[in-house]
């Protein structure tokens, strides 16, 4: 059996029409919705991006805080760097005297005598001499000690200016006047000296550098 379509074909139109219609609100309602999804997570990824950011912050301002806090001491620290390299200047080729004493007492023969001893220090105090290569023994002087007494005899002289040099940082012994005092008395005034190098100097005046 065949069928008719009685129907005017404008009616056929118009709910074609009117379904294409309905698709397209369809679609344009699902494109809306994942548009405003999309939406919703972006938000959701900004909160928690603000909220990162503000713990960060937070974090950083603590961190400052503390920073602050330790400026106090490192503004010490400076103050104690410059207290040490002042020191290191001030000491610079510092001669332990009174180890100088001590040597003299253990070095002069038992027949001599000092009466007058002089040290002095040529090189200006705060140059600081640099340290000598590691073979060897420092030759640099710094100065001198000079010395006046008198001898029974002319033998021990010549012990006496062997041993200035046994000291460490004594060279150069040297005498300027050996003279006996009456003829015949076998006692001679004499005058004498050293030399001193880089390696007299305390380890204090040589900035730890012997």
């Amino acid at each position: 059996m065949s069928q008719v379509n009685l129907l005017p074909p404008e009616l056929k139109q118009a709910q074609t029409t009117r379904r294409k219609t309905i698709l397209v609100a369809l679609v344009g309602l699902i494109v809306l919705v994942g548009i405003g999804f999309i939406y919703f997570l972006q938000t959701l990824n900004l909160s928690s991006a603000n909220d990162d950011l503000r713990a960060q912050q937070a974090l950083n301002a603590d961190l400052q805080s503390q920073i602050d806090g330790l400026a106090e001491f490192a503004q010490l620290q400076a103050e104690l760097e410059n207290q040490r390299q002042l020191i290191d200047v001030v000491f610079a080729n510092e001669v332990a005297w009174s180890g100088v004493l001590l040597d003299v007492s253990r070095m002069i023969p038992s027949p001599a005598f000092i009466s007058t001893l002089q040290g002095k220090i040529t090189v200006a105090t705060g140059t600081g001499l640099a340290a000598a290569p590691a073979v060897g023994l420092p030759t640099e002087l710094i100065g001198d000690i000079s010395f006046q007494g008198t001898s029974e005899g002319i033998e021990p002289l010549a012990e006496w200016l062997t041993r200035l040099e046994q000291v460490e940082g004594w060279v150069n012994s040297w005498f300027t006047v050996a003279q006996e005092g009456e003829p015949g008395d076998n006692e001679y005034g004499f005058t004498s000296g050293v030399d001193l190098t880089i390696a007299a100097v305390t380890e204090r005046g040589a900035g730890g550098q012997l």
